[in-house]
């Protein structure tokens, strides 16, 4: 099991990506905003870190296959796109129930990277033909660039990182990078090991609340440039799993690598977030028309967090119609959450967006 020492520069990272964090949480989208920013993450991550596996397909193409009828035939390029994104969609599900860290999950979400695979893909590998090395092969020299461990071993080895990520004190950070790491190094699949290590990592980061609300895609960061994800990887260990690679005498070399391309994730998705929301407020403002805007002001200085339309119809002086006419048209625009009582809209509350931005959306009203 890889041991990790915390550095100065470790503690740093983590608390720049702590920073970030916070900064994002203060930053409240409408819905519709973060689903949209959510699904655009997840189809830059299925096409990023297939990329990293050497998927031709360009990012174009993996967005169109996503988005493709699911009944068309896909060829094994487009299918491995697909593939990631319902992994993601899985894990999301998962994350909402809360489901813990375990080798059955780990197992399903190989099932599904590997999907339309042949039977020998999918699960745990198994015994190697007398004389035949199981191992990572230079495609071009046919080299074996690395040996993991035994398959009788991969079982002991996946219950002890599963109890480790179950009961360590580890920040959830570090926690995300080991999993990452055991996962590519133990390599329990035929294939897939990658995809599911990367998948499995930002399990655990969503899990503790470092997923950034779903919008950004770390493996973006990590294909940037595969030669340093690989490396960082190896830290100039043997090929040999038994040779070092079981326990890296410099684990900072990977932490370091995978804290540094976190921090660089999380700026982009502050950035992201408060352009997002800047755009949607701006979006939302231009579509009301000049009472409504008027109502809304009045809502916010006033402070009314929660009303029915008839008690505000009454400190207008308007018709009741009225006020529910301009409700409806800033509910529809992310301002206001009706509250539905036996299938009935019973009184009005603002939302979170208004309510985080309520200082901004009054100065732009003027």
């Amino acid at each position: 099991m890889i041991k990790v020492v915390l550095t100065n520069e470790i503690l740093k990272r983590i608390s720049a990506i702590d920073e970030n964090r916070f900064s994002v949480r203060m930053v409240e989208l409408p819905s519709i905003t973060q689903n949209k920013l959510r699904k655009n993450s997840k189809k830059k991550s299925s096409y990023a870190s297939n990329k990293i596996e050497g998927n031709p397909l360009t990012e174009s193409q993996a967005n169109e296959v996503i988005e493709r009828d699911a009944h068309k035939h896909f060829l094994k390029p487009e299918q491995e796109i697909r593939n990631y994104f319902l992994a993601l969609n899985f894990l999301e599900d998962n994350i909402k129930s809360k489901v813990p860290f375990s080798k059955e999950l780990i197992l399903d979400v190989q099932a599904m990277v590997e999907k339309g695979a042949s039977k020998e893909k999918i699960g745990l590998r198994g015994e190697m033909p007398p004389g035949v090395l199981f191992a990572v092969y230079d495609s071009e020299t046919g080299v074996a660039e690395y040996i993991p461990p035994e398959y009788s071993e991969i079982d002991g080895l996946l219950d002890e990182l599963v109890e480790y990520v179950n009961t360590t004190d580890d920040h959830p950070l570090i926690v995300a990078a080991v999993v990452h790491y055991q996962l590519v190094t133990i390599h329990p699949f035929e294939d897939g090991n990658g995809r599911t290590a990367r998948l499995m990592s930002g399990y655990i980061l969503d899990l503790n609340g470092y997923g950034f609300n779903g919008i950004g895609s770390l493996e973006e960061y990590f294909a940037y440039d595969p030669d340093e994800y690989y490396n960082s990887l190896q830290m100039g260990l043997p090929a040999l799993y038994y040779s070092g690679r079981e326990n890296p005498p410099h684990a900072e070399i990977w932490i370091n690598y995978f804290l540094r391309m976190m921090e660089l994730y999380s700026r982009k998705v502050c950035e992201l977030s408060l352009s997002g929301a800047s755009d949607e407020l701006n979006s939302a403002l231009s579509h009301l028309n000049t009472k409504e805007k008027d109502f809304l002001r009045f809502l916010l200085n006033n402070h009314l967090l929660e009303f029915t339309p008839i008690d505000v119809s009454k400190m207008l002086n308007v018709t009741n119609k009225t006020i529910i006419n301009r409700c409806t048209k800033l509910a529809t625009n992310g301002f206001l959450i009706p509250n539905i009582v036996k299938e009935r809209i019973r009184s009005y509350s603002l939302s979170d967006f208004a309510k985080q931005n309520s200082k901004e959306i009054i100065e732009k009203l003027g």
